[in-house]
């Protein structure tokens, strides 16, 4: 296994916030409308089977990763080779960067919609990326120090769903089980955008102090992201009809809007400030992700990587600037998402599995 220095790894625990803070996302702000899209408001259900398909998925990565007694780049190396091995390495380097961008264009059209219209999105993508590539170079155990922030300190924005309850009709949920199975199905494929971060743990595996101990900690950051869907979801189809929630890009923002506090007038504007805090470890564990790849397939140093990525990052994010871009951007790395995740990971354990157990069966062989 690689061999990272005990002080350079972090506690099992930790790994709760890992997980949920890069699932719990830009997403949260308006995934009900893309869900409800296929299964109306039975998609509810579509979270459920899918929040369950992704605790399955994350039993398969621990295994893959105990198995090929590494990262995901001994698992490739241990089934293809080193060579076809890289390349499919490189894949997941495109598709952490990518995922990077989709993260931090989405929050930026959300602030240049809702707070400040003329923001340069070159302007804010170049500071927020300062800072991004400050605290990754700074070690893992920084970057898993900012997810507990980031879980912790905007923690208080959940309690902000208790308000709508008062305006919320329950009766919209009804009937129960008015679609077809395939469109629930499709509704949780939907919202894969929304779950996605957990596979950041085929990296950062190693760097996890007696991995065996946080399996119940990252199951656990899955059921807790699963379950705050779920209820903001509920909420949602409760508190709008399905002709009005279908116009509501943003869902959360647009009940957010209702809320009225004696000390602030506007909530949303508070929520999508502290959002930042949100969508900060996102990024810096997804570049975190892709620029170890790099290093490990090409001997650099990561600092290195990590220049070069942060580069090609701060140029993409200057090609999407409108609406369209920004929503097929979403489509599309929510479909390579789903097939990385849900697919490929699985597909992986069982080449590992075989693998593993033919090596176990030669070297058990009598001479």
């Amino acid at each position: 296994m690689q061999k990272i220095p005990t002080n350079f790894q972090i506690s099992p625990f930790l790994v709760f916030f890992l997980i949920h803070g890069t699932q719990f996302g830009v997403g949260a702000l308006g995934y009900q409308r893309i869900i409800a899209m296929a299964a109306g408001y039975d998609a509810w259900i579509g979270i459920i089977l899918f929040g369950a398909l992704t605790h399955i998925i994350v039993y398969m990565i621990y295994k893959i990763c105990e198995k090929s007694n590494g990262d995901i780049v001994s698992a490739h190396r241990l089934v293809f080779g080193k060579w076809i091995g890289n390349i499919f390495n490189l894949f997941f380097v495109f598709y952490f960067i990518f995922t990077a961008v989709t993260v931090l264009r989405s929050y930026i059209e959300v602030v240049q919609v809702w707070l400040f219209p003329d923001l340069k999105t070159w302007f804010f993508s170049l500071i927020f990326l300062m800072l991004v590539f400050y605290l990754i170079t700074g070690g893992f155990r920084v970057i898993t120090g900012i997810s507990f922030l980031g879980v912790v300190l905007p923690s208080y924005l959940v309690l902000t769903i208790i308000m709508p309850l008062e305006y919320a009709n329950f009766r919209n949920l009804l009937p129960i089980f008015d679609h077809p199975i395939k469109d629930i199905l499709k509704s949780g494929k939907d919202m894969t955008l929304s779950m996605l971060g957990f596979e950041a743990l085929l990296l950062y595996y190693p760097y996890i102090k007696n991995p065996e101990k946080s399996k119940k900690w990252a199951q656990f950051g899955i059921f807790i992201t699963s379950f705050i869907y779920l209820v903001f979801a509920l909420v949602t189809f409760a508190y709008f009809s399905e002709g009005k929630l279908q116009k509501n890009i943003w869902a959360t923002l647009s009940i957010w809007k209702i809320i009225e506090l004696p000390f602030v007038e506007r909530v949303e504007y508070i929520g999508i400030a502290n959002w930042c805090l949100i969508i900060l470890p996102n990024v810096c564990i997804f570049l975190w992700c892709s620029s170890r790849l790099a290093k490990r397939m090409s001997g650099l140093k990561q600092r290195t990587t990590l220049i070069f990525i942060t580069l090609v990052v701060l140029i993409l994010m200057t090609q999407f600037e409108d609406r369209k871009h920004i929503n097929d951007l979403n489509k599309y790395i929510g479909e390579v998402g789903f097939y990385m995740g849900y697919v490929y990971i699985p597909i992986l354990f069982l080449f590992v599995t075989f693998v593993y157990w033919r090596k176990g069966k030669k070297k058990n062989a009598p001479a």
